[in-house]
C-alpha cells in the first residue's frame, strides 16, 4: 500500500470476493464512473472470473475482508496487439482518495511490465473524472485523445479519453 495501511490487502480476484465485486459495481455512484451496467448480478461477475485465461489478472482490494475496490488488465489476444493491455478498475467511493486506486494501479503495472512484458497499457476514462485523470497521469499516462459522446451516463452521452502509458524498450 502507498499510505501502508496493514487493514488494506491485495488479492486475486476469486469466487470468494464474488459478492463483493457485485455490490462495489451496483452502487450507482460507481456504476456512473465505469463502463458496468448497473444491477449486474452475480453470475455475470463469476463469468468474468475466467481462471483458465491467463492473459487477464483481476485484483481485488480488500478492507477487513470485504471488497473496496478492484483493477483488472487483460492482454489482447491478436497476435500484432500482444504487447498491450487495457485496464479497467473502481474503488468504493467512501475509498476514493485514500490510496487504494494507486495501490491496485501500481500491482497491476508490476504484472503488466514483470510478467505480462507488455510494453502499451491502454483505458479510457471519461473526461470529467479529474482524480482519475490524475492517478493515471501520477503513473505515466498520457492522454491520445476525446472520443466524443462515448458512453452513455445519467442518460447523457459523454466524452472519454483515450490514455496510454509506453513502457520505456529496456537497455542492453
Amino acid at each position: 500500500m502507498s499510505h501502508r495501511d496493514p487493514t488494506i490487502v491485495i488479492e486475486r480476484f476469486s469466487e470468494a470476493h464474488l459478492d463483493g465485486i457485485t455490490a462495489l459495481y451496483n452502487d450507482p455512484a460507481v456504476a456512473r464512473q465505469v463502463l458496468q451496467m448497473p444491477y449486474q448480478s452475480r453470475e455475470v461477475w463469476r463469468k468474468r472470473l475466467d481462471p483458465d485465461n491467463e492473459r487477464r489478472v483481476a485484483l481485488v482490494a480488500l478492507h477487513q475482508g470485504s471488497v473496496i475496490g478492484s483493477c483488472s488488465i487483460e492482454q489482447y489476444s491478436r497476435i500484432r496487439r500482444a504487447h498491450c493491455g487495457s485496464i479497467g478498475m473502481g474503488v468504493a467511493v467512501p475509498w476514493q482518495g485514500k490510496g487504494i486506486g494507486t495501490c491496485l494501479l501500481a500491482a497491476v503495472l508490476d504484472v503488466a511490465d514483470n510478467w505480462m512484458n507488455l510494453r502499451r497499457v491502454e483505458l479510457t476514462v471519461y473526461a470529467d473524472n479529474e482524480a482519475a485523470i490524475a492517478l493515471y497521469h501520477k503513473f505515466g499516462f498520457d492522454s491520445e485523445g476525446l472520443l466524443r459522446e462515448y458512453a452513455v451516463r445519467d442518460g447523457r452521452y459523454v466524452d472519454t479519453l483515450s490514455m496510454a502509458r509506453l513502457r520505456p524498450a529496456p537497455t542492453a
